[in-house]
């Protein structure tokens, strides 16, 4: 494994595209992930598939549509609550298909990062899978207005931290598409970068995110 001065960052960047797959998987494989007990809230699963597209990997990202009832307009990751019976592999891989119209296999499931509890009342369990060079998404215009494609690099960002009226913990932000990602989608996006980029056991449950999120 390729460190730093200080030994310990991993220079994904270094690393040709057809082994990005092999060291996403053993840094997944190898975290300590944190489940979160729901408590009254609803479980739900997000998904954060790495592609292949005009030479570089990347992920998509979601605009969710202005007729959802709830958090219209706001990027995210594909992703939803899961129905009876699902666990957190098949709702998110259910929701890339309903979302984006890409069918992905369990076997593309690379792992998990840590519970995120949502203000909204969710326990988002974030999934990671491979897609490689897959089809290119086709949004469902009821629940996506807009697809956006973030390349690797684009993650690889400091975050940047607000207060919160009526918290006393910080909301996470990154700086992204000329604007501010926010959490809960800012926060998991963040733990993937530290976790699976730089293979760093970086927690972010403890972070806030801005009222608009609260609803």
């Amino acid at each position: 494994m390729r460190v730093d001065e200080d030994g310990n960052r991993y220079r994904w960047r270094e690393e040709p595209a057809d082994r990005l797959r092999d060291v996403v998987a053993a840094a997944l494989g190898g975290f300590a992930r944190r489940t979160v007990e729901l408590d009254g809230r609803k479980a739900a699963a997000v998904l954060i598939a790495i592609a292949d597209h005009a030479g570089e990997q990347g992920i998509w990202l979601t605009e969710r549509s202005a007729g959802l009832r709830a958090h219209a307009g706001q990027l995210a990751l594909p992703g939803g609550k899961l129905d009876p019976g699902e666990d957190a592999e098949t709702a998110a891989l259910r929701e890339l298909h309903e979302e984006l119209g890409i069918e992905l296999p369990r076997s593309s499931v690379l792992g998990l990062l840590d519970d995120y509890p949502t203000r909204s009342g969710y326990v988002m369990t974030p999934v990671v899978a491979w897609l490689g060079d897959g089809p290119h998404p086709i949004p469902n215009p009821a629940e996506v207005a807009a697809v956006h494609w973030i390349p690797l690099p684009d993650l690889d960002v400091e975050p940047r931290f607000a207060p919160v009226p009526g918290s006393d913990r910080l909301a996470i932000r990154l700086p992204l598409l000329g604007g501010h990602l926010h959490a809960p989608t800012a926060a998991i996006l963040h733990q993937f970068r530290e976790v699976a980029l730089h293979h760093r056991s970086t927690r972010v449950d403890h972070m806030d995110q801005p009222r608009f999120a609260w609803e």
